[in-house]
């Protein structure tokens, strides 16, 4: 439909399966786009266990999908949090491919929730440099190689309907991704002389992993059993169902595609109407 082929893309956080990125990586590959599988492979510190991240071994198993959509795909391993890292990201896609024709910031952090009076220091550090400041790099760098590369190109940021609504105990996880959300737009300005096109995707919850995690939270905080907390999330939706991967890769594959082509600086709600502002 979005006839994406002979671009590459990179998806920063598509190494765990079942997960929002790996159905970016797989939605894009149908339509024919190279693509670089990216996650931190290997937990890091208290705050990255295995439960919330991307292993090698799940990332060369999605590197197999997606091939099997008759594309070439290959995995890199990065921590977002560090320049250095996200240059030589850039770099390996670029030597492998060719280019870097379109860039989706899918990292986050979505599983540091405190209250705020106990919020720490240090995972409101942990947060911001995943979900906002790997953003950023990530964004630094694929402008550019596409600015060198003179095509242009396109930059997806996976935000949340927390970038425009607050949530209790997410203080840094809504700060985060209101901030990129501001970063989208400054970015769609700057770099739009260049043909590089900036947006991002607002998805409200998805039951991921990652979701059920932040379903199982919310309802122990919230004293709710967690069948009904999830049916009142479906029970307010206008479409009367939770989000699924797909609607997130469908945005994704559309806003990178040329059928897109006069959009920038857009922060496109997929909610099921929850979110419309």
């Amino acid at each position: 439909m979005y006839n994406l082929k002979g671009k590459t893309a990179i998806v920063t956080g598509s190494g765990r399966i079942d997960g929002i990125g790996e159905a970016i990586v797989l939605k894009l590959a149908e339509q024919g786009c190279n693509v670089v599988i990216s996650d931190i492979g290997v937990a890091q510190g208290e705050n990255f266990s295995e439960e919330h991240i991307g292993t090698t071994d799940d990332m060369e198993t999605i590197v197999k999908k997606a091939k099997n959509k008759g594309v070439n795909a290959t995995a890199i391993v990065c921590d977002i949090r560090f320049e250095d890292q996200v240059a030589d990201l850039v770099k390996k896609t670029r030597d492998s491919f060719g280019s870097v024709d379109i860039m989706v910031n899918n990292a986050g952090v979505g599983y540091i929730m405190e209250p705020f009076q106990e919020f720490k220091e240090k995972s409101w550090d942990a947060v911001l440099d995943v979900n906002l400041k790997g953003a950023f790099l990530c964004s630094k760098h694929a402008a550019i190689a596409m600015i060198d590369q003179g095509k242009g190109g396109a930059i997806i940021n996976i935000a949340s309907q927390a970038a425009k609504s607050g949530f209790p105990f997410a203080a840094a996880y809504t700060a985060s991704k209101h901030g990129m959300i501001g970063l989208t737009r400054s970015n769609a300005v700057e770099l739009g002389a260049h043909k590089i096109r900036v947006n991002a995707v607002c998805p409200n919850h998805i039951t991921t992993g990652l979701g059920h995690w932040q379903n199982k939270f919310f309802s122990e905080k919230l004293g709710q059993d967690y069948d009904d907390y999830l049916q009142a999330i479906v029970d307010k939706n206008p479409l009367k169902r939770t989000g699924l991967v797909e609607d997130i890769a469908k945005a994704v594959a559309f806003l990178a595609s040329d059928q897109a082509d006069y959009i920038t600086g857009e922060a496109m709600n997929v909610s099921g109407g929850e979110e419309y502002h």
